[in-house]
């Protein structure tokens, strides 16, 4: 393995993995898998085949990492999306991912519930020019590709994110190219890929092209956030897909309608936004990856409790796809 940018001691991590062995790969859940939906405890209804999903925690910023382990297997998920455990989103402080042994004891908690780690969430931005706060936000992004590394995880996300208005477009957009270019070359021995989120002030589709057209590198792709887009573009979500498809590696799935001119977020299918033409451009398309419910509970604590959202978005996902 050529990887060599762990922040741990190898002989540390040898020696607790050595304690938990033996871990079976968690790579053998196929995409697009059959999955049996129902209530926890209930019969099983009919079955539906359906594309992998997953959510993020940000959908439930106050749950356990057990409870959140446990909601995911009783509710038909096989992937979970990490952003924040109990409101600690810088992952390598949190007391499941601080250290070789809790890493290692985090990922066999998801491997004796069948789940795996599809995708971890930093809060690093790539449009803030040369200097100490750029530094900071790199300094993240190996943070978080070093853990995803030791997780078995295939993605971290970053954000393009801003164009501030005292710095010229083509220079933010260069700014984040080389973001990515810088990113993407650390994580080079890993199997892990930086994913930049279409999102901030980053939502038009020629802006995203420009970026990965020139940012284009084996550890680099992207995570198609479709509201996020079109909330701002009103660009057709089955026209975006065709011009971004090569990059897609990872999805954000939510709805939303607007109420005197603000966002609200709903439950899927109950707003507005064209998200199952999105899906549709996805599953038709051929996307292979995690379709990840978004919830953001964190961000807007007004929004409906996660029971009941994180249980609705697979009923929702197999109404539709019975279709």
């Amino acid at each position: 393995m050529k990887y060599k940018n762990s922040p741990y001691d190898r002989r540390q991590f040898l020696k607790a993995a050595a304690a938990l062995l033996p871990l079976s790969a968690l790579a053998g859940i196929p995409a697009g898998r059959n999955i049996l939906l129902g209530a926890p405890d209930a019969p099983l209804g009919p079955m539906a085949a359906l594309p992998p999903l997953s959510f993020s925690t940000l959908g439930c910023p106050d749950w356990t990492f057990d409870r959140i382990l446990d909601f995911a297997k009783d509710n038909g998920y096989s992937g979970i999306e990490i952003r924040g455990i109990q409101r600690q989103l810088d992952l390598s402080q949190s007391p499941h991912f601080n250290n070789a042994a809790n890493i290692l004891t985090s990922r066999k908690l998801m491997e004796d519930k069948g789940l795996r780690f599809v995708d971890l969430g930093s809060s690093a931005e790539l449009h803030h020019v040369e200097g100490p706060v750029r530094q900071k936000n790199l300094d993240e992004v190996r943070r978080f590709i070093d853990l995803a590394h030791q997780l078995h995880c295939p993605y971290i996300r970053v954000f393009p994110n801003n164009l501030p208005k005292d710095q010229g477009r083509d220079a933010t957009l260069d700014l984040i190219i080389q973001g990515l270019l810088v990113s993407g070359k650390y994580a080079e021995g890993s199997d892990v890929t930086v994913l930049m989120e279409t999102h901030g002030e980053l939502t038009q589709t020629k802006d995203l092209e420009k970026i990965m057209v020139s940012a284009k590198h084996p550890h680099v792709g992207l995570v198609w956030d479709i509201v996020n887009m079109w909330s701002v573009t009103k660009e057709p979500p089955a026209e975006v897909y065709p011009k971004l498809k090569d990059y897609i590696r990872h999805t954000h799935i939510k709805d939303l309608r607007f109420v005197d001119g603000k966002e609200q977020y709903v439950l899927l299918g109950k707003g507005e936004a064209p998200i199952f033409e999105g899906i549709d451009a996805l599953a038709n398309g051929g996307y292979k990856g995690y379709y990840s419910f978004e919830w953001e509970k964190l961000w807007h604590p007004e929004i409906g409790e996660p029971e009941i959202a994180l249980a609705d978005y697979p009923l929702a996902m197999k109404q539709h796809f019975k279709k």
